[in-house]
């Protein structure tokens, strides 16, 4: 199949096929004899699981591991098992941090009059923050 049909049947963006073969993560397709691109459903399967991977958070660096680890089928699966665990470790922070910036934003908004007034605690508290992040260093 060519590249916009390997694209629809994976779920992979055609562009990010393209990317996915520059970067090494997928081999480079084969040629027609036109120059094409050319997939497999080998191919296609690949995709899907780097599209799955993906959906779950994983970075590319954790594809490459996992895609590696599918591929042996001789694989420990503690291996396989230790890598999500690091993964579900770093969502779990990346929610708290996402969490406490929430708290942090609706406390601006539920401050905001969001009138004609042009004082705006919600300006306040960004440039507020701006100041404290110079003060300390961290630009």
């Amino acid at each position: 199949m060519n590249i916009s049909q390997a694209a629809a049947a994976s779920g992979v963006s055609a562009k990010m096929l393209r990317h996915y073969e520059t970067i090494g993560l997928v081999p480079k397709a084969r040629r027609t004899a036109a120059n094409y691109r050319s997939y497999s459903e080998t191919d296609v399967h690949t995709l899907r699981f780097i599209r799955t991977a993906r959906d779950l958070g994983f970075s590319i660096d954790d594809i490459r591991a996992l895609l590696a680890l599918w591929r042996d089928r001789q694989r420990p699966s503690r291996e396989v098992k230790r890598l999500a665990e690091r993964h579900a470790r770093e969502l779990r922070a990346r929610i708290g941090e996402l969490e406490a910036m929430l708290v942090a934003l609706e406390h601006l908004v539920h401050h905001c009059h969001g009138d004609e007034r042009p004082d705006c605690p919600i300006i306040d508290g960004l440039e507020a923050g701006i100041a404290r992040r110079r003060s300390a260093g961290n630009r």
